[in-house]
């Protein structure tokens, strides 16, 4: 590599590397005076405040942040070698464009491994100390009761529970349905069950269970019936969160298992695992659309191109979230919503790379 290449990508990663230390301070000292009130009310010592909660805190944040400030950084000091007329200097030296993207492309490789390793890594492992600070000290008052659940636990079996208190281990008004052939064969209504710990078994209490033959039905009744379901407690206490503190080897387990039981936040999960692969290119694609803005000489320096670059990366953002509720909603496939973004991006940056001055 060339003089020039090595120059380019030190600038481009000391820029960004300052640029996200300064977002991470400004959002530490924010959460900081957020959660000052929890710290001081639970007595927190400021060595596991430091070292539990926000040495967690950020690798998550850093990479959340990761491509906006890649994208900024790219266009605030490309727009300054332009103005300098450095750009110029190059294109006049024989280098072409294509040539001159080089090291911006090495570099956006560099901090998209980086993000790949972070989100699929070492985040799953932060985020599990993050979450037990922030349940231990923060999130006290957290649900103790699950209402109106519907889930299907195994092929063709199904069950609904009007409640499930979290703290007793208790659901009530049950029922399990089993079908074959999409034809219910047989249901079961229960007040309640309970789930034994010592046993691994859930106690059905009061239950009633229908029979379904060809021409009538039986009806058998009793008080209390012990029996295995493929289902645990821990079912019911599972969120979002949870899957930002598993591995990918981990999280397609999960994944699978959901999709037996038929969780409704199944694609929530989904793009989650999508997301951990998309990210780290959307670097790659937001950086050449940056320098493709930033070499231009304007008059202004570098505050119009800034502008376009904070346009282009929050239209980008609204993109990823109006995609993502598209899939929440069930009208695109997880996959197809988090790719869409890079793949329109990528398009925008070839349009940006054509119109560039030869």
């Amino acid at each position: 590599m060339k003089k020039i290449d090595w120059y380019i990508i030190k600038k481009f990663l000391s820029t960004f590397f300052f640029t996200i230390s300064l977002i991470l301070l400004i959002v530490i000292i924010f959460d900081v005076s957020e959660k000052i009130d929890d710290f001081l009310r639970n007595d927190v010592a400021i060595k596991e405040i430091i070292f539990k909660y926000y040495l967690n805190f950020i690798p998550y944040f850093t990479n959340l942040f990761s491509p906006l400030f890649i994208f900024i950084s790219v266009i605030y000091f490309t727009s300054k070698m332009a103005n300098n007329s450095e750009i110029i200097a190059i294109l006049n030296s024989g280098m072409s464009f294509s040539r001159l993207l080089r090291p911006f492309i090495i570099s956006a490789v560099i901090l998209s491994m980086m993000s790949f390793v972070l989100g699929n890594f070492i985040i799953p492992h932060t985020n599990k100390g993050k979450i037990d600070f922030e349940n231990k000290y923060i999130r006290k008052k957290q649900q103790k009761r699950v209402k109106n659940i519907h889930m299907q636990i195994k092929k063709d079996q199904y069950i609904y529970l009007e409640s499930y208190n979290k703290s007793k281990d208790i659901g009530y008004k049950f029922t399990l349905e089993n079908f074959k052939d999409n034809t219910l064969k047989s249901k079961l209504s229960a007040n309640y069950i309970q789930f034994d710990t010592i046993n691994n078994k859930w106690k059905i209490k009061d239950y009633f269970i229908r029979i379904y033959n060809d021409k009538n039905e039986d009806i058998i009744k009793g008080k209390q019936i012990d029996t295995l379901l493929n289902l645990k407690p821990t079912d019911f206490s599972k969120n979002t969160s949870l899957v930002e503190t598993m591995g990918m080897k981990e999280l397609n387990q999960f994944i699978k298992k959901e999709e037996i039981k038929g969780t409704a936040q199944i694609t929530f999960h989904k793009i989650e695992k999508h997301k951990r692969i998309a990210n780290p290119f959307s670097s790659i694609i937001l950086t050449i659309i940056a320098v493709a803005i930033g070499s231009r000489k304007i008059r202004g320096g570098s505050g119009i191109p800034l502008s376009i670059g904070l346009i282009i990366s929050f239209s980008y953002i609204l993109f990823m979230q109006v995609s993502t509720t598209f899939a929440t909603n069930g009208n695109l496939l997880p996959v197809i919503a988090v790719w869409i973004p890079n793949i329109i991006f990528s398009l925008i940056a070839i349009i940006f790379i054509k119109l560039v001055p030869k």
